[in-house]
């Protein structure tokens, strides 16, 4: 399991991500991917000291972070496995697939597998349609997914 900064570290790693990009217009989406990138996740600690320095309030960042699914409010696992749930995908059989890694994984969507190794996440277009049904394992898509595909993921995520 991923051990969390302290709530001070958090503050300030976020005061210097939030001066990396105050500057730029609109910073609040930069700000939040500058977090996530840096802890994996968008500590709740940190969504105060952003309000603070945007003069926004608190659940105008809280409705912001929470939008966009991009964004977690927990850490990650090591991989992260995102199967598309659009219609495209869908009509080419991506229930069966995501129902066969929950399966394999023996987690569901939003759950991360006990020993810390995969997170598995829906995903609404991942724009590979002509080759559905697809995902998107640590950033790189994977179109035309069967159960060969589906068993190299899983021992990937595994190892």
């Amino acid at each position: 399991m991923t051990m969390q900064p302290a709530s001070t570290e958090i503050v300030s790693r976020t005061a210097a991500i939030i001066h990396e990009f105050k500057g730029l217009e609109g910073p609040l989406l930069p700000i939040l991917h500058g977090i996530q990138e840096e802890f994996g996740y968008v500590p709740q600690d940190s969504l105060p000291v952003i309000a603070d320095a945007l003069n926004i309030s608190n659940a105008e960042v809280h409705g912001v972070a929470t939008f966009y699914h991009d964004y977690r409010s927990h850490p990650a696992g090591r991989h992260v496995l995102k199967v598309c749930q659009a219609e495209a995908c869908q009509s080419m059989g991506s229930d069966a697939v995501a129902a066969k890694l929950k399966q394999l994984l023996g987690i569901g969507f939003h759950e991360t597998a006990r020993d810390g190794s995969v997170t598995l996440e829906p995903v609404y277009c991942l724009g590979l349609c002509a080759c559905a049904p697809s995902a998107m394992l640590d950033g790189e898509v994977i179109g035309r997914l069967d159960d060969e595909k589906l068993d190299e993921i899983v021992a990937e995520v595994r190892s």
